[in-house]
């Protein structure tokens, strides 16, 4: 091979051969110039092999890729496959980062606490008695669309909240004639306990406490959730609870009837039958009560009256009998 056909590195390499110490130096940058070479290929390797292993391991993109697959092999298309797995897939992962999957209970996972207050212009009995009045609730909150009432103490609901239908089972717990009712929900997208507490500010002024604990279950709930989505549901039916006692005329107000009993330990101790026919001897008692009360303090008045008038009488006579004596 002649001068000319030489590379620059062959000819460098000739040079450099011509001193020991200087082909040592050349031998040295040779393999550092190799190791370098081999570092990059492998690298390059290794990042190919880590993107096939995310696109055949497990995971969204794995997901997608194997359902392409499948609904190639079904004749549902490939995309249409890889969208649905690949959407799976995601809400598996935001399942995991939300706290777990559907399933869970009351004693496990974070609740929402809702505490809210207003007060209503009419009287006590008139605002419990229309919040004993379940089905009503399908007829002025904007979120309930039917409640059956089963027995004394178990309803069936049915709400929409945004694009989530749901319905629950609730049971009242304890309900105190006037003061205070609380209850539990269980349905597929959550639980619920809660307690409602009336307390008269006036004679037609009433304050209603209202606290629940709220606790989702599954994606969707726990995504809503996020937004308080059930909070403000929740507070839009409370004002419109006001709203409809508010509209109500007085005289419907005062006929208004609701459920008078007792429960205690989601049992009933008093039925509402029971209830209404001791209120009504109460009112009895207190009516003979007032009008017996009115005529003895009259006759009394009268008696004391007759006792004045006689004794002003006697000493009249008296005195006119003395003044004869002293003119005699």
């Amino acid at each position: 091979m002649s001068d000319q056909d030489k590379g620059p590195l062959a000819k460098l390499r000739e040079l450099a051969d011509r001193n020991e110490g200087t082909a040592r130096l050349m031998d040295a940058a040779q393999d550092y110039l190799s190791t370098k070479a081999s570092n990059v290929v492998s690298g390059a390797t290794s990042g190919i092999g880590n993107t096939v292993e995310r696109l055949t391991g497990e995971g969204p993109v794995s997901d997608a890729v194997a359902g392409g697959a499948k609904g190639a092999l079904q004749g549902d298309g490939v995309l249409k496959g890889a969208i649905s797995s690949g959407a799976k897939g995601l809400k598996d992962k935001a399942s995991k980062a939300l706290g777990g999957g559907g399933g869970g209970s009351s004693s496990g996972g974070k609740a929402t606490t809702i505490v809210e207050d207003l007060d209503v212009g009419v009287p006590l009995r008139v605002a419990y008695n229309q919040w004993t009045r379940f089905p009503d609730f399908g007829d002025f909150a904007k979120g309930v669309q039917n409640v059956e009432e089963e027995d004394e103490t178990t309803t069936k609901w049915r709400a929409k909240i945004l694009w989530s239908s749901r319905s629950w089972k609730g049971t009242v717990t304890e309900q105190i004639q006037d003061y205070r009712i609380a209850w539990t929900s269980e349905g597929s997208k959550g639980t619920t306990k809660g307690a409602v507490t009336f307390h008269p500010l006036g004679e037609n002024l009433t304050r209603v406490l209202l606290v629940t604990e709220y606790y989702p279950q599954g994606f969707f709930e726990k995504t809503a959730n996020l937004w308080r989505a059930q909070g403000r549901r929740l507070r839009l039916d409370f004002k419109l609870y006001r709203r409809r006692l508010m509209m109500l005329a007085q005289e419907e107000g005062e006929e208004l009837e609701g459920w008078r009993g007792e429960i205690r330990d989601s049992e009933v101790v008093v039925s509402h039958e029971d209830a209404v026919a001791e209120e009504e001897r109460d009112e009895e008692e207190s009516e003979e009560y007032d009008e017996n009360g009115d005529g003895d303090e009259a006759e009394e008045y009268d008696e004391g009256e007759g006792e004045e008038e006689g004794e002003d009488e006697a000493e009249e006579y008296d005195e006119e009998e003395e003044e004869g004596g002293d003119e005699r």
